[in-house]
């Protein structure tokens, strides 16, 4: 019973992955058909990921009162609505309408399962649950290459998504009991014992616990910067990499789409491979070996390579990321106490979303104004940035190049 119950979280982040890497993919071909600016992109991001920072916030409310079955049911519901309304939206407006309930129904169940996974499951579980959120995110743009490729239409893209999210819907329907019986007899199976860390932060911890306010442990701001940058890195990968392959590649639009499929599915197979990694090195580790490796892609990206050398950058980015999201979000009890980790892995949703918010839209608007050509640079710039932030936290809150909580 409490396998099948984490398939069905598995599940619901299939769901959560197949809108997210629409948008950029199909925008080279929406953006002339609705008569919108070249970074008009950025703005329904922004809308989007604006309703997932609101329902983030307000998701633990919302599954305390109604139950996680309901709430992930509800949110797909909402999410493969939008989906069918986007495959016969006739504006910008209404695109950006749609784009409200959309980001709403993303967002309702991501913090809530997280934080679920990181307290009661191994690592191994956590990069697994976010491989099928690549699964999902893979998907997308091979059913919007498709679509394109064959009939020259993103609109049936959009359509075939919303068919396979209400697919998905009436699976969370059929199964909504089984969320109440499971969760009554799931027992957490156990984090590894947290060592004792070092007095600094120790008693950082006891003064955030009294005051109430976990952003005072030393390493958390850092630790959100992190997570500010690493969404900085892919969510500009997969908004603006189909735009800058035909730009300044020249390759048609379904072969662009092709590549940034091929980019989220170095993300899941990377996902994938890390669950089992996991089970010999730590947490630390592969944040590290992530974040370098997803720089060594931006370096690939940017050189003056042969062109398929420099478009394996993108597959070479999507492998770095792979490990760094699931790892960092486990950390989170170890790091900073299982008292504090509901509120922090809050914290850190909501930051992940503003740079999913501010980032790639700022970069549209550099773009439109200068030139897509800059893409590499700029997610060079983030994927280093993410690296600095990341290894300050380790230098706070490690000692000797080894966790003091593994």
């Amino acid at each position: 019973m409490v396998t099948f119950f984490l398939l069905i979280i598995y599940l619901a982040f299939i769901s959560l992955g197949l809108p997210d890497s629409l948008l950029g993919v199909a925008w080279p071909a929406m953006q002339p058909d609705i008569g919108a600016a070249f970074e008009s992109a950025g703005l329904l991001s922004m809308v989007v990921t604006g309703g997932t920072i609101v329902s983030s916030l307000v998701s633990g409310s919302l599954i305390e009162r109604y139950g996680t079955g309901i709430v992930t049911f509800v949110s797909c519901l909402l999410t493969a609505s939008a989906l069918l309304g986007f495959s016969f939206a006739p504006s910008l407006f209404w695109l950006i309408l749609l784009a409200i309930p959309l980001g709403l129904g993303a967002g309702a169940v991501d913090s809530g399962l997280n934080n679920y996974v990181a307290n009661h499951y191994k690592a191994h579980h956590m990069s697994w649950l976010h491989c099928f959120w690549g699964v999902g995110a893979t998907l997308g743009p091979i059913i919007m290459s498709y679509s394109m490729g064959t009939n020259d239409a993103w609109r049936e893209g959009y359509y075939t998504v919303s068919l396979l999210q209400f697919v998905l819907v009436f699976i969370l329907l059929l199964t909504l009991p089984l969320w109440r019986i499971v969760a009554g007899k799931h027992q957490p199976q156990g984090m590894e014992e947290i060592h004792t860390r070092n007095e600094t932060t120790n008693r950082d911890e006891a003064t955030a616990h009294k005051h109430g306010k976990p952003l005072q442990i030393k390493g958390v701001k850092f630790t959100l910067m992190a997570f500010l940058f690493y969404c900085g890195v892919e969510m500009t990968v997969g908004l603006w990499g189909a735009s800058f392959l035909v730009g300044t590649r020249d390759l048609p639009l379904e072969t662009a789409a092709v590549w940034v499929s091929m980019y989220y599915g170095g993300i899941t197979v990377g996902r994938f491979i890390t669950g089992f990694v996991t089970l010999k090195f730590n947490n630390l580790t592969l944040i590290r070996a992530g974040q370098m490796t997803a720089i060594a892609g931006a370096i690939l990206l940017l050189l003056p390579l042969h062109p398929y050398l420099s478009l394996m950058g993108l597959i070479v980015i999507g492998l770095g990321l792979a490990p760094i999201f699931p790892c960092l979000l486990h950390e989170t009890p170890a790091r900073f106490g299982r008292a504090h980790s509901s509120r922090i892995m809050g914290y850190q949703m909501a930051v992940a979303y503003t740079g999913t918010t501010i980032l790639p839209p700022l970069f549209g608007i550099v773009a439109a104004q200068i030139s897509i050509g800059l893409f590499p640079v700029v997610i060079l710039l983030f994927a280093v940035m993410m690296l600095l932030s990341s290894e300050k936290v380790n230098r706070i809150l490690y000692k000797n190049g080894k966790s003091a909580v593994d």
